[in-house]
Protein backbone atom coordinates (compact mmCIF):
# COMPACT_ATOMS: atom_id res chain seq x y z
CA UNK A 1 0.00 0.00 0.00
CA UNK A 2 0.91 3.65 -0.30
CA UNK A 3 0.26 5.39 3.01
CA UNK A 4 0.19 9.15 3.54
CA UNK A 5 1.33 10.04 7.06
CA UNK A 6 0.95 13.67 8.15
CA UNK A 7 3.03 14.78 11.12
CA UNK A 8 5.35 11.95 10.09
CA UNK A 9 8.43 13.30 11.89
CA UNK A 10 6.73 13.64 15.29
CA UNK A 11 6.94 11.51 18.42
CA UNK A 12 4.74 8.72 17.03
CA UNK A 13 5.51 9.18 13.33
CA UNK A 14 9.25 8.85 13.82
CA UNK A 15 8.64 5.34 15.17
CA UNK A 16 5.80 4.46 12.79
CA UNK A 17 7.32 5.40 9.42
CA UNK A 18 10.30 2.99 9.67
CA UNK A 19 7.90 0.24 10.74
CA UNK A 20 5.62 0.80 7.76
CA UNK A 21 8.61 0.75 5.40
CA UNK A 22 9.96 -2.43 6.95
CA UNK A 23 6.56 -4.06 6.37
CA UNK A 24 6.86 -3.28 2.66
CA UNK A 25 4.55 -0.27 2.41
CA UNK A 26 5.31 2.89 0.47
CA UNK A 27 5.14 5.97 2.69
CA UNK A 28 4.53 9.62 1.87
CA UNK A 29 5.85 11.36 4.99
CA UNK A 30 4.55 14.92 5.32
CA UNK A 31 5.73 17.24 8.10
CA UNK A 32 6.52 20.91 8.60
CA UNK A 33 9.55 20.00 10.79
CA UNK A 34 8.60 22.79 13.18
CA UNK A 35 10.94 21.47 15.88
CA UNK A 36 13.93 21.26 13.54
CA UNK A 37 14.01 17.50 14.00
CA UNK A 38 16.01 15.18 11.72
CA UNK A 39 14.28 12.00 12.78
CA UNK A 40 13.62 10.48 9.34
CA UNK A 41 17.19 10.78 8.01
CA UNK A 42 17.91 7.10 8.61
CA UNK A 43 14.97 6.19 6.34
CA UNK A 44 16.04 8.32 3.39
CA UNK A 45 17.89 5.44 1.74
CA UNK A 46 14.59 3.57 1.32
CA UNK A 47 13.19 4.09 -2.18
CA UNK A 48 9.68 3.42 -0.81
CA UNK A 49 9.82 6.68 1.17
CA UNK A 50 8.90 10.14 -0.10
CA UNK A 51 9.37 13.11 2.22
CA UNK A 52 7.29 16.25 1.74
CA UNK A 53 8.04 19.41 3.75
CA UNK A 54 4.71 21.17 4.10
CA UNK A 55 1.62 21.97 6.15
CA UNK A 56 -1.18 19.48 6.72
CA UNK A 57 -3.67 22.33 6.20
CA UNK A 58 -2.42 23.16 2.67
CA UNK A 59 -5.34 22.14 0.44
CA UNK A 60 -3.36 22.03 -2.80
CA UNK A 61 -0.54 20.01 -1.26
CA UNK A 62 -2.84 17.53 0.50
CA UNK A 63 -4.99 17.09 -2.62
CA UNK A 64 -1.88 16.27 -4.65
CA UNK A 65 -0.61 13.69 -2.15
CA UNK A 66 -4.05 12.14 -1.58
CA UNK A 67 -4.15 11.10 -5.24
CA UNK A 68 -1.25 8.73 -4.56
CA UNK A 69 -2.46 7.21 -1.27
CA UNK A 70 -4.38 4.04 -0.43
CA UNK A 71 -4.64 5.02 3.23
CA UNK A 72 -4.02 8.08 5.40
CA UNK A 73 -2.74 8.31 8.97
CA UNK A 74 -3.24 11.93 10.16
CA UNK A 75 -0.71 12.39 12.96
CA UNK A 76 -0.24 16.15 12.48
CA UNK A 77 -1.30 17.75 15.75
CA UNK A 78 -0.63 20.37 18.37
CA UNK A 79 -0.41 17.74 21.07
CA UNK A 80 -1.38 18.21 24.69
CA UNK A 81 -3.49 20.60 26.71
CA UNK A 82 -0.81 23.26 27.41
CA UNK A 83 0.15 23.70 23.75
CA UNK A 84 -3.50 23.87 22.63
CA UNK A 85 -4.34 26.39 25.33
CA UNK A 86 -1.40 28.52 24.25
CA UNK A 87 -2.51 28.60 20.60
CA UNK A 88 -6.19 27.60 20.36
CA UNK A 89 -6.75 28.81 16.79
CA UNK A 90 -3.86 26.84 15.35
CA UNK A 91 -4.87 23.88 17.51
CA UNK A 92 -8.33 23.81 15.92
CA UNK A 93 -7.06 24.16 12.37
CA UNK A 94 -4.37 21.48 12.77
CA UNK A 95 -6.43 18.97 14.77
CA UNK A 96 -9.92 19.39 13.30
CA UNK A 97 -9.75 21.31 10.03
CA UNK A 98 -6.84 19.30 8.62
CA UNK A 99 -8.70 16.04 9.29
CA UNK A 100 -11.88 17.40 7.72
CA UNK A 101 -9.80 18.39 4.67
CA UNK A 102 -8.57 14.81 4.28
CA UNK A 103 -12.10 13.47 4.63
CA UNK A 104 -13.37 15.94 2.05
CA UNK A 105 -10.67 15.12 -0.50
CA UNK A 106 -10.50 11.36 -0.15
CA UNK A 107 -12.32 8.76 -2.17
CA UNK A 108 -14.53 6.26 -0.33
CA UNK A 109 -11.92 3.58 -1.03
CA UNK A 110 -9.20 5.40 0.91
CA UNK A 111 -8.92 4.30 4.53
CA UNK A 112 -8.31 6.77 7.35
CA UNK A 113 -6.69 5.57 10.59
CA UNK A 114 -6.76 8.29 13.20
CA UNK A 115 -5.11 8.57 16.64
CA UNK A 116 -7.25 10.32 19.18
CA UNK A 117 -6.87 10.19 22.96
CA UNK A 118 -8.56 8.45 25.83
CA UNK A 119 -8.33 11.77 27.66
CA UNK A 120 -11.71 12.29 25.98
CA UNK A 121 -13.15 10.33 28.90
CA UNK A 122 -12.25 13.25 31.17
CA UNK A 123 -13.22 12.34 34.71
CA UNK A 124 -14.41 8.77 35.06
CA UNK A 125 -16.37 7.01 37.77
CA UNK A 126 -14.37 5.45 40.58
CA UNK A 127 -13.75 1.74 40.01
CA UNK A 128 -15.53 1.66 36.64
CA UNK A 129 -13.46 1.09 33.49
CA UNK A 130 -14.12 3.39 30.53
CA UNK A 131 -14.80 1.38 27.40
CA UNK A 132 -15.67 2.53 23.90
CA UNK A 133 -19.34 2.99 24.85
CA UNK A 134 -18.54 5.32 27.76
CA UNK A 135 -19.72 8.92 27.18
CA UNK A 136 -16.93 11.27 26.15
CA UNK A 137 -16.54 14.22 28.54
CA UNK A 138 -13.19 15.87 27.76
CA UNK A 139 -12.01 18.47 30.24
CA UNK A 140 -9.43 20.27 28.03
CA UNK A 141 -9.50 22.04 24.68
CA UNK A 142 -7.11 19.39 23.38
CA UNK A 143 -9.50 16.62 24.42
CA UNK A 144 -12.51 18.40 22.92
CA UNK A 145 -10.78 18.95 19.57
CA UNK A 146 -9.61 15.35 19.35
CA UNK A 147 -13.11 14.08 20.15
CA UNK A 148 -14.52 16.33 17.42
CA UNK A 149 -11.99 15.04 14.89
CA UNK A 150 -12.68 11.43 15.88
CA UNK A 151 -16.41 11.89 15.33
CA UNK A 152 -15.74 13.31 11.86
CA UNK A 153 -13.62 10.28 10.92
CA UNK A 154 -16.14 7.72 12.18
CA UNK A 155 -19.13 9.55 10.69
CA UNK A 156 -17.36 9.67 7.32
CA UNK A 157 -17.04 5.88 7.09
CA UNK A 158 -14.13 3.64 6.07
CA UNK A 159 -12.05 4.79 9.02
CA UNK A 160 -11.06 3.72 12.50
CA UNK A 161 -9.69 5.50 15.54
CA UNK A 162 -7.38 4.63 18.38
CA UNK A 163 -8.12 6.27 21.72
CA UNK A 164 -4.54 6.31 22.88
CA UNK A 165 -3.53 5.97 26.50
CA UNK A 166 -0.82 8.36 27.68
CA UNK A 167 2.19 7.47 25.55
CA UNK A 168 5.65 6.85 26.95
CA UNK A 169 9.05 5.64 25.82
CA UNK A 170 12.02 6.79 23.79
CA UNK A 171 11.51 8.11 20.26
CA UNK A 172 13.91 9.86 17.86
CA UNK A 173 11.60 12.90 18.20
CA UNK A 174 11.64 12.79 21.98
CA UNK A 175 8.98 14.37 24.18
CA UNK A 176 9.56 15.13 27.85
CA UNK A 177 6.11 16.58 28.54
CA UNK A 178 4.45 13.14 28.70
CA UNK A 179 3.80 11.96 32.26
CA UNK A 180 5.97 8.82 32.41
CA UNK A 181 8.78 10.42 30.41
CA UNK A 182 8.65 13.51 32.61
CA UNK A 183 8.61 11.60 35.90
CA UNK A 184 11.50 9.33 34.87
CA UNK A 185 13.50 12.35 33.69
CA UNK A 186 12.99 14.04 37.06
CA UNK A 187 13.84 10.84 38.94
CA UNK A 188 17.10 10.43 37.02
CA UNK A 189 18.18 14.08 36.97
CA UNK A 190 16.61 15.68 40.06
CA UNK A 191 16.07 12.73 42.35
CA UNK A 192 12.79 14.08 43.70
CA UNK A 193 9.26 15.05 42.68
CA UNK A 194 6.37 16.86 44.36
CA UNK A 195 2.99 15.40 43.36
CA UNK A 196 -0.28 17.27 43.16
CA UNK A 197 -3.53 15.28 43.41
CA UNK A 198 -1.57 12.06 43.28
CA UNK A 199 -4.71 9.89 43.28
CA UNK A 200 -5.55 10.83 39.66
CA UNK A 201 -5.38 7.70 37.51
CA UNK A 202 -4.48 7.20 33.86
CA UNK A 203 -3.67 4.40 31.44
CA UNK A 204 -0.35 4.13 29.56
CA UNK A 205 1.01 2.70 26.29
CA UNK A 206 4.50 2.56 24.79
CA UNK A 207 5.10 4.56 21.61
CA UNK A 208 6.39 1.44 19.82
CA UNK A 209 3.12 -0.32 20.56
CA UNK A 210 1.20 2.57 19.02
CA UNK A 211 3.15 2.00 15.80
CA UNK A 212 2.51 -1.74 16.03
CA UNK A 213 -1.22 -1.14 16.49
CA UNK A 214 -1.41 0.97 13.34
CA UNK A 215 0.30 -1.76 11.35
CA UNK A 216 -2.07 -4.35 12.83
CA UNK A 217 -5.06 -2.20 11.89
CA UNK A 218 -3.83 -1.77 8.31
CA UNK A 219 -3.50 -5.53 7.99
CA UNK A 220 -6.93 -6.15 9.55
CA UNK A 221 -8.77 -3.06 8.38
CA UNK A 222 -11.68 -4.88 6.78
CA UNK A 223 -12.91 -6.34 10.07
CA UNK A 224 -11.91 -3.41 12.28
CA UNK A 225 -13.12 -0.39 10.32
CA UNK A 226 -15.76 2.10 11.44
CA UNK A 227 -14.94 1.54 15.13
CA UNK A 228 -13.06 3.25 17.93
CA UNK A 229 -10.55 1.26 19.99
CA UNK A 230 -8.96 2.06 23.33
CA UNK A 231 -5.23 1.35 23.11
CA UNK A 232 -3.25 0.89 26.30
CA UNK A 233 -1.68 -1.55 28.76
CA UNK A 234 -4.41 -3.31 30.70
CA UNK A 235 -2.10 -3.75 33.71
CA UNK A 236 -1.16 -0.06 33.74
CA UNK A 237 -4.18 1.84 35.06
CA UNK A 238 -2.10 3.66 37.65
CA UNK A 239 -2.34 6.78 39.75
CA UNK A 240 0.65 9.09 40.04
CA UNK A 241 1.82 7.60 43.35
CA UNK A 242 1.75 4.11 41.84
CA UNK A 243 3.66 5.31 38.80
CA UNK A 244 6.33 6.86 41.01
CA UNK A 245 6.60 3.62 42.98
CA UNK A 246 7.26 1.74 39.72
CA UNK A 247 9.99 4.23 38.81
CA UNK A 248 11.57 3.98 42.28
CA UNK A 249 12.04 0.22 41.76
CA UNK A 250 14.61 1.12 39.11
CA UNK A 251 15.82 4.48 40.49
CA UNK A 252 16.20 3.77 44.23
CA UNK A 253 17.36 7.33 45.02
CA UNK A 254 14.05 8.74 43.74
CA UNK A 255 12.10 10.59 46.46
CA UNK A 256 8.53 11.68 45.87
CA UNK A 257 6.01 13.34 48.14
CA UNK A 258 2.45 14.58 47.77
CA UNK A 259 1.80 18.27 48.44
CA UNK A 260 -0.87 18.99 51.04
CA UNK A 261 -2.06 22.00 49.06
CA UNK A 262 -2.14 22.88 45.39
CA UNK A 263 -3.83 21.21 42.48
CA UNK A 264 -3.00 19.65 39.14
CA UNK A 265 -4.33 21.74 36.23
CA UNK A 266 -4.87 18.48 34.32
CA UNK A 267 -8.06 17.06 35.84
CA UNK A 268 -8.14 13.78 33.91
CA UNK A 269 -8.89 10.86 36.21
CA UNK A 270 -10.10 7.54 34.80
CA UNK A 271 -9.32 3.87 34.31
CA UNK A 272 -9.66 2.27 30.90
CA UNK A 273 -10.67 -1.09 29.45
CA UNK A 274 -8.63 -2.26 26.46
CA UNK A 275 -10.66 -5.44 26.04
CA UNK A 276 -12.05 -4.50 22.63
CA UNK A 277 -8.72 -4.26 20.83
CA UNK A 278 -7.43 -7.30 22.69
CA UNK A 279 -10.45 -9.24 21.45
CA UNK A 280 -9.62 -8.03 17.93
CA UNK A 281 -6.23 -9.72 18.34
CA UNK A 282 -3.83 -6.96 19.33
CA UNK A 283 -2.12 -6.68 22.69
CA UNK A 284 0.72 -4.24 23.53
CA UNK A 285 4.06 -5.94 24.08
CA UNK A 286 6.18 -3.33 25.91
CA UNK A 287 5.57 -3.24 29.66
CA UNK A 288 5.74 -0.13 31.78
CA UNK A 289 8.84 -1.51 33.56
CA UNK A 290 10.60 -2.09 30.24
CA UNK A 291 9.74 1.41 29.12
CA UNK A 292 11.08 2.91 32.34
CA UNK A 293 14.36 1.00 31.91
CA UNK A 294 14.62 2.28 28.34
CA UNK A 295 14.01 5.87 29.45
CA UNK A 296 16.64 5.67 32.20
CA UNK A 297 19.21 4.83 29.52
CA UNK A 298 17.79 7.41 27.14
CA UNK A 299 18.16 10.16 29.68
CA UNK A 300 21.90 9.64 29.65
CA UNK A 301 21.58 11.05 26.11
CA UNK A 302 18.84 13.65 26.60
CA UNK A 303 19.89 16.44 28.95
CA UNK A 304 17.67 19.49 28.93
CA UNK A 305 17.94 21.62 32.02
CA UNK A 306 14.72 23.52 31.28
CA UNK A 307 12.80 20.37 32.23
CA UNK A 308 14.50 20.03 35.62
CA UNK A 309 13.19 21.30 38.97
CA UNK A 310 15.78 24.11 39.10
Amino acid sequence: MTILVTGAAGYIGSMLVPRLLAAGHRVIALDNFMFGQATLLDCCHDEKLAIIRGDARDRRLIAEQMKKADAVIPLACLTGAPLCNKDPENARTVIVDAVRLILELRSKAQAVLYPTTNSGYGIGEKGIHCDETTPLRPVSLYGRLKVEAEKAVLDSGNGLTFRLATAFGASPRMRLDLLVNDFVYRAVNDGFLVLFEAHFKRNYVHVRDIGAAFLFAIENFGRMRNEAYNLGLSDANLDKRELCAEIKKQVPKFYFVEAAIGEDPDKRDYIVSNAKIEKAGFRPSVSLAEGIAELIKGFQVVKRNQYANV
